[in-house]
């Protein structure tokens, strides 16, 4: 009997236990079903979301307080008006741009191309160019008919099969490239500035459609809840990417040159540093040749080497002489060309130089010249230029027609009728440097346009990046 009433128990046990299982079961299938298995449309995008996520990390920008979220108000502040804030923040959301497979594509092709380094005519010129040889490093944006001029003029510089020419690009354009492909005189590099607004047409770096307005007013900023309405420049604006641009490209290019191109890892020789519209006379490599020298024996502590100022100055009496001053943007801005040395001196003014509040990367060097480094830059420079600016149209001109021709001609003119006084034998130094104890020259005036704080911390960045 009593073992007749273990079996029942047994067996009423055995059934709690499987009905609990199967109940069990069901509840983890539904579950699963519920957060495990999507909907077939989502599963499509959140595979291409992981697509892009793919590509994107290449070139992920570095998140910042004012790129993660909208402005805040500080807490116990409240507007008036506070309902039409909320639907403001709200349709800022909802319209945040998305990145089209073309400009994707385009970012892909950059980060390859900056990673693969590829050195043209490398084979043809191996045996003429010799380590610590010349760099010349050409800053490109848009203006082909000038950058054909500038490769006309460095076609005819004696010398230049020994060149390294590094061309960095902030626009891609296959009428560029088709120039820079047809340089067949010297080794050719292309690198490509990988934070460009062609690169991010609609958000950060570029310009995206929730930035605050440049003109409006902080206290109207902070009401609409505009990405960067914290952070307007000294005069009250907000960025403009058309002119922030210029400045990032300047300082990613010179730490990518000096420490990211592979082909440059040991070099000791100068870097030069131009624009595509600029143009060289014949010895300019001569005349560095010979300033190199004479910085060694007369001025080892001379920080640049200028090609020449924008003012000409007669050949005739002044060919071969050169002048030690202090540094300054507006004169020594063309034609630098530094030592490693230098570039080191600069890397320590990282935070000076990313968080002044101008977006000019000359003017901002003036001003390091005077706040971080630890002297006032002394500058060598040519007293007769060896290099011209050719053009007449450019971010702070508003020219209707841009004539490079014409430009050209005035400046072979230039150098055709000062012909026989190039190629100096050698050089006549003169020191005209600040009386003892006197600093360099600070910047008269801030041009603001370098206020918003995703700036400052993207140019810091750049040290960083690999």
């Amino acid at each position: 009997m009593r073992f007749r009433i273990y079996k029942r128990k047994v067996v009423i046990l055995t059934l709690v236990v499987v009905i609990c299982g199967l109940a069990f079961w069901s509840s983890g299938r539904q579950k699963k079903s519920e957060s495990g298995s999507l909907p077939k449309d989502v599963e499509i995008a959140k595979r291409s979301s992981s697509v892009s996520s793919s590509i994107n990390s290449h070139v992920q920008l570095p998140a910042t307080p004012a790129v993660s979220r909208l402005p805040v108000p500080p807490p116990g502040i409240k507007h008036a008006n506070d309902t039409q804030q909320e639907k403001a923040k709200e349709k800022a959301k909802m319209t945040k741009p998305e990145v089209d497979n073309t400009t994707l594509v385009y970012r892909g092709i950059v980060f390859q191309l900056n990673f693969d380094q590829t050195i043209r005519n490398d084979e043809k010129f191996k045996t003429a160019r010799q380590k610590d040889d010349l760099v010349v490093v050409v800053q490109v944006h848009n203006r082909p008919d000038y950058l054909k001029l500038l490769v006309d003029s460095l076609r005819k510089a004696k010398g230049v099969e020994n060149l390294l020419l590094i061309f960095s690009h902030d626009y891609w354009s296959p009428e560029i490239n088709k120039v820079v492909a047809s340089i067949d005189f010297c080794q050719v590099l292309q690198i490509f500035f990988p934070f460009s607004i062609q690169l991010y047409p609609q958000e950060f770096p570029g310009h995206d459609p929730r930035d605050c307005p440049r003109d409006i007013p902080k206290k109207d900023a902070l009401k609409l809840g505009c990405i960067n309405a914290e952070y307007p420049d000294s005069f009250g604006h907000y960025r403009e990417a058309k002119f922030s641009q210029t400045k990032h490209h300047w300082w990613w290019k010179l730490h990518f040159v000096w420490d990211r191109v592979r082909a440059l890892k040991d070099h000791k020789g100068l870097v030069l540093l131009i624009e595509e519209d600029h143009y060289l006379s014949p010895d300019f490599i001569h005349l560095l040749k010979l300033m190199t020298a004479l910085r060694r024996e007369q001025c080892p502590d001379c920080d640049i080497l200028s090609l020449g100022s924008y003012s000409h100055i007669s050949y005739s009496s002044k060919a071969n002489k050169v002048e030690v001053k202090a540094w300054k943007s507006t004169e020594h801005n063309m034609g630098m060309a530094l030592s490693r040395e230098t570039y080191q001196k600069l890397l320590q003014c990282t935070d000076t130089f990313c968080t002044y509040d101008d977006y000019n990367w000359d003017w901002s060097l003036q001003h390091l010249t005077v706040s971080c480094l630890p002297s006032f830059w002394k500058v060598m420079v040519s007293e007769a230029p060896r290099i011209f600016h050719a053009g007449d149209c450019g971010m702070h001109h508003k020219k209707s027609a841009c004539m490079p021709v014409g430009q050209k001609t005035k400046i072979e003119n230039i150098l055709q009728s000062s012909g026989n006084q190039l190629f100096p034998k050698n050089l006549l130094i003169t020191k005209r440097l600040p009386a003892n104890g006197a600093g360099g020259v600070a910047p008269h005036v801030k041009n603001g346009g370098w206020g918003d704080i995703r700036d400052h911390e993207l140019c810091k960045s750049y040290v960083r990046l690999q």
